[in-house]
C-alpha cells in the first residue's frame, strides 16, 4: 500500500490517478507492489521455509503463528491471499476462517495434515477457497496461490458495466436479482452476500443458464484453466451457494443437480 505521505511528497496529484490497494505512486509512475501473502502456520520451520519460497515467488509474506496475530494483520494490513492451517495452538483455523471471512474478499488456501472428508468440507463450509494436504509438493502450492490471484476480483470501481450484466435467476419469489456489475445479488429489498469465489461460480452458471456443467468444467473456469484440485470443492461451494439462491436449498429448483453429470442453472 502506499507508504504515509508519499503522495504529499509529490506534487502529482492532478496529474496521476489515486493509487489502487496494493500501488505505490514513486514519482509519477505507478507501480504494482508485491501480492501481500498472510501465512498461518505454527511449525516456525515449516512456516519460514515457505516465507523464503513464496518471497522467492514474488509475495509480501506476512508470518504469524497464531490466529490472533493473523486476525490483527487482516484487520489492521490487509491482505490479498492466505495459507492457513487447521491444527494450531488456541484458536484453530477452521475458527480463524470463520471469522476473517466477513472482514475480507482474499482467497484463503487451507494447508493442513488433516485430510478426511470432513475437514475439508468443513474448511470449505467455513469460507476457505481451496484446500492442500501435508506433506504436498511446493510446486503445487505455488500453482494454486497463482491460479486465485489471477481470478478477477469482484466488480471494482472503473468496471465497465454492460447492459445484460443483470439478471432475474427467480422471478416469482422476491425477486431474486444477480447484478453481476455491482456484484450483487438480491432477493427482494435483502441484500444478499457473496463471497469471491460464490460470485466467480455464479457467473459461470449464469453465461450458461440451462446448459449442464460438470464438475471438472467449472474447476477450470472458476478456479482457473488446468486447475487440478478436488472436485468435492465444487459440491461444497454449490451447497453454500444454494443456500443463499434457493428458498429450499434441500429441493432446489434454481440451481440442480443432474445426476451423474454435473450442475446447471435454471431460472424461474
Amino acid at each position: 500500500m502506499a507508504a504515509p505521505g508519499s503522495l504529499q511528497s509529490h506534487d502529482i496529484r492532478a496529474e496521476v490517478p489515486p493509487p489502487r490497494s496494493g500501488d505505490v505512486v514513486r514519482g509519477d509512475t505507478m507501480v504494482a507492489m508485491a501480492p501481500r501473502l498472510l501465512v498461518l502456520e505454527d511449525d516456525v520451520g515449516l512456516r519460514r521455509s515457505l516465507r523464503m519460497v513464496l518471497e522467492d515467488d514474488g509475495y509480501d509474506v506476512i508470518e504469524a503463528a497464531d490466529a490472533e496475530r493473523a486476525l490483527a494483520v487482516v484487520s489492521d494490513h490487509g491482505v490479498d491471499l492466505m495459507l492457513v492451517d487447521l491444527m494450531l495452538g488456541g484458536m484453530d483455523g477452521f475458527s480463524f476462517i470463520q471469522r476473517a471471512r466477513p472482514h475480507t474478499e482474499a482467497p484463503i488456501v487451507v494447508v493442513s495434515a488433516r485430510d478426511g472428508v470432513q475437514d475439508i468440507v468443513a474448511a470449505l463450509e467455513a469460507g476457505a477457497d481451496d484446500y492442500v494436504t501435508k506433506p504436498f509438493v511446493v510446486e503445487e502450492v505455488k500453482a494454486r496461490l497463482k491460479a486465485l490471484l489471477r481470478r478477477p476480483a469482484m466488480g471494482g470501481p472503473g468496471e465497465t458495466r454492460a447492459r445484460d450484466d443483470v439478471f432475474v435467476l427467480d422471478g416469482q419469489d422476491g425477486p431474486l436479482v444477480f447484478d453481476r456489475g455491482a456484484a450483487a445479488l438480491s432477493r427482494g429489498d435483502d441484500e444478499i452476500h457473496l463471497t469471491n469465489t460464490e460470485f466467480r461460480l455464479l457467473s459461470v452458471l449464469v453465461d450458461n443458464a440451462g446448459r449442464v456443467l460438470s464438475r471438472s468444467a467449472l474447476l477450470e473456469h472458476v478456479w482457473d484453466q488446468g486447475f487440478f484440485g478436488d472436485e468435492r470443492i465444487v459440491d461444497v461451494h454449490v451447497r453454500r451457494l444454494r443456500k443463499k439462491v434457493e428458498l429450499q436449498p434441500g429441493s432446489p429448483t434454481i440451481l440442480v443437480t443432474v445426476r451423474g453429470l454435473g450442475y446447471r442453472l435454471d431460472t424461474r
